[in-house]
């Protein structure tokens, strides 16, 4: 399905830093946390969640919860979400960390190149530059999203998330 909406502007910069890998992936909305909820996958089964709500300036974290119980969370806020952005959500591992900024674009941080081939496995591109959303919206002009706000509450009531 993703196809359907791809655009020429999908593509990401992979990089390694002295001790880590770095990628930052761009690409519409849907298929940015379509592609979130596939590389999870590759996470291992225990998965540590944080959580940004930049409308409320709220904060919620969850330590070593089961991978599925993540994912069917995540799927179920996964359209209000990419319609309203506004949320931060990191996935990390002792290895790896995914991170959905809330301008929706993706981060990937890890210790081997192998998110590199999965990358490409998806189909996107690597490129020497990606045109950035961050630009585009100051962390405070988030329209109000009252569904995605209830969503994301039960999100993390669901997961057992505590705020900070």
């Amino acid at each position: 399905m993703w196809k359907r909406f791809r655009s020429a502007a999908d593509g990401f910069v992979f990089s390694k830093e002295d001790d880590y890998y770095s990628a930052h992936v761009v690409a519409h909305a849907e298929r940015i946390v379509d592609l979130l909820l596939a590389l999870i996958e590759q996470l291992p089964p225990a998965i540590d969640v944080a959580i940004v709500d930049a409308r409320r300036k709220r904060k919620w974290r969850g330590d070593r919860l089961p991978l599925p119980d993540v994912r069917d969370a995540l799927t179920r806020i996964k359209t209000l979400v990419a319609a309203a952005g506004g949320v931060e959500i990191a996935i990390y591992s002792g290895e790896d960390q995914l991170t959905l900024n809330p301008m929706l674009e993706l981060f990937i941080y890890a210790r081997t190149d192998r998110w590199l081939y999965l990358l490409q496995g998806k189909g996107l591109e690597e490129r020497r530059l990606v045109r950035t959303n961050s630009w585009k919206l100051s962390r405070h002009e988030f329209p109000a999203a009252p569904e995605l706000e209830f969503a994301l509450d039960t999100f993390v009531e669901s997961l057992g998330l505590t705020a900070e």
